[in-house]
């Protein structure tokens, strides 16, 4: 490792990270059109060895972290997997895997179980097999199914994971229904974030406000019939809000990521920022990564604010929203997110959602005509949008719409 981080200007203390999210690899089967890792994911294909994560693990523990989650890509193509679930019990971490389900055999469930995995988050894409394999560009969804009821077998509290947009929103009773069915705990119903890929597909995926109002509808009818039976969380998406939410409970706050090569992250999308070295727990250890890093300390406390956020009461509750966001929206991630209705860039969020219920009453089947098509997340369309730093042109691999 590299001598410590310097320590930044005394700030107000700054409290341990209480959830390690272990990015074991960006290696996935699955080709998801919303899928929130980094555009040029396949151009970083270095991978922490075991050891290495198990001493990120060990760091990130005696720092203070409580829960500890697997995912990637898809966390079951690492062959040790088992063995970094086996350490984070022992260290007395709680264990979440976040898996597609590929991959996941009955003889690998049983091992996990032996070795006190604590909780199972299962993607579908949709409740039927042609939507879930058409979105995933896989055929999947029997796989799946499968290994719903394995986990249920295995006696496991599972969360029934399913990205909403505009494809699916419509389908929300039979969501339901099909983790019903499934025996489901937990029911996320995670409205698009438009980061990454799903930026990269906005056009295609963005709904509109009449199927967000009929889906909340939905939801809350089933939590008034079933109770608790399923536990239901559905999140107003971002576009549709007056005000930003508490991303990641503000930056450097309670999240650690690990990306696959090691690279230190304070939320998922945050390597769309430009302009920020993130560290790597290669160079510098978890410890100083957290505490002293510049990256970890450039949005957190209210120091770094402009207007509207600089004045405004409710930046205890939600730290200026996302600054990934802000980024994607404005060009500046110290700006406001303008999802928040007292942001100067409002109105431009409200044109996007325009524009989607426009291209929806024009051409109700399809998403936007003028629109390239549906670009999937697959090896050669990352190379191709990491070299030219955008999102497809005529070669990229995709798809026609669904009828």
């Amino acid at each position: 490792m590299s001598a410590p981080l310097p320590h930044p200007a005394p700030r107000p203390p700054i409290a341990a990270p209480l959830w390690l999210l272990a990015e074991l690899t960006y290696r996935c089967p699955l080709h998801c059109a919303f899928c929130y890792n980094p555009i040029n994911y396949a151009n970083e294909r270095a991978e922490l060895s075991t050891a290495q994560w198990i001493d990120v693990m060990r760091q990130a523990r005696k720092l203070g972290a409580a829960q500890l989650g697997f995912s990637g890509g898809e966390p079951l193509v690492r062959d040790d997997l088992e063995e970094l679930v086996g350490e984070g019990r022992r260290l007395g971490f709680y264990t979440n895997l976040i898996t597609s389900g590929v991959g996941l055999t009955e003889t690998r469930l049983a091992r996990l179980k032996e070795l006190g995995l604590d909780h199972i988050q299962l993607s579908f894409q949709d409740s039927t097999k042609e939507m879930n394999d058409f979105l995933s560009s896989t055929k999947t969804f029997d796989l799946k199914s499968r290994v719903a009821r394995l986990i249920k077998q295995y006696d496991y509290p599972m969360v029934l994971n399913v990205v909403l947009h505009r494809y699916n929103l419509d389908h929300v009773g039979r969501i339901i229904d099909m983790a019903l069915e499934m025996g489901v705990d937990y029911l996320e119903l995670a409205n698009t974030q438009y980061y990454g890929w799903g930026l990269a597909n906005r056009a295609h995926l963005m709904p509109t406000r009449e199927q967000v109002v009929r889906a909340e509808e939905v939801v809350n009818q089933y939590r008034a019939r079933i109770g608790n039976k399923v536990r239901i969380l559905f999140v107003v998406p971002d576009y549709f809000e007056e005000r930003p939410k508490a991303c990641m409970n503000g930056w450097g706050s309670v999240f650690l990521g690990i990306a696959p090569d090691g690279t230190a992250l304070p939320c998922h999308a945050a390597r769309s920022l430009p302009g920020i070295a993130f560290p790597n727990v290669l160079d510098y250890s978890v410890h100083d990564i957290w505490y002293a890093s510049g990256a970890f300390n450039r949005y957190r406390g209210d120091a770094w604010m402009k207007s509207p956020c600089r004045d405004c009461p409710e930046k205890s509750k939600d730290f200026g929203g996302c600054r990934c966001q802000a980024y994607a929206l404005t060009g500046d991630a110290a700006n406001a997110d303008p999802v928040c209705a007292k942001s100067p860039r409002h109105a431009e969020v409200q044109a996007i959602v325009m524009q989607a219920q426009h291209a929806q009453n024009s051409h109700p089947a399809v998403a936007q005509p003028q629109a390239k098509p549906i670009l999937f997340r697959t090896d050669a369309n990352s190379r191709r949008m990491g070299n030219d730093g955008k999102p497809g042109d005529g070669r990229s691999e995709a798809a026609d719409e669904p009828r």
